[in-house]
């Protein structure tokens, strides 16, 4: 099983991995239908054959149709590309991810979502963390 992260990937390869997590499965048309301004059916079809190759994804046979799965888990390939982002622009620091991800965002969140983050440290405080 491969250890790339959802970093390494394309922009067109993020969406088309969004698709098949969402679905759990795609073929080629399901991804085809399901991006916005898509590629044409050859250009998807190698874009899903570079996914096999860098260990994103797996096919099965369906008759004549390739299905194409994911070969880990989205919250487990989600926490390892968090990690990657975390040591290529934080220094490793969730501190800082943290602080950067507020002052991004702090004037979009409401209070309930305020609420359930601070609720998170806490857990992550009483934990020692």
């Amino acid at each position: 099983m491969s250890t790339s992260t959802h970093i390494d990937l394309s922009r067109r390869e993020r969406q088309i991995m969004d698709v098949i997590y969402a679905s759990g499965s795609a073929t080629v048309r399901h991804v085809m239908d399901s991006i916005p301004d898509p590629p044409s059916y050859s250009a998807v079809r190698a874009m899903l054959r570079v996914l096999e190759e860098k260990g994103h994804v797996e096919h099965r046979y369906d008759g004549p149709r390739y299905v194409y799965v994911p070969t880990v888990p989205r919250a487990k390939a989600s926490e390892s590309a968090m990690k990657q982002m975390l040591r290529t622009f934080f220094d490793g620091s969730a501190e800082r991810a943290v602080a950067a991800l507020l002052d991004m965002s702090g004037a979009d969140l409401s209070k309930a979502e305020l609420d359930r983050l601070a609720a998170l440290i806490e857990q992550a405080r009483n934990e020692g963390r």
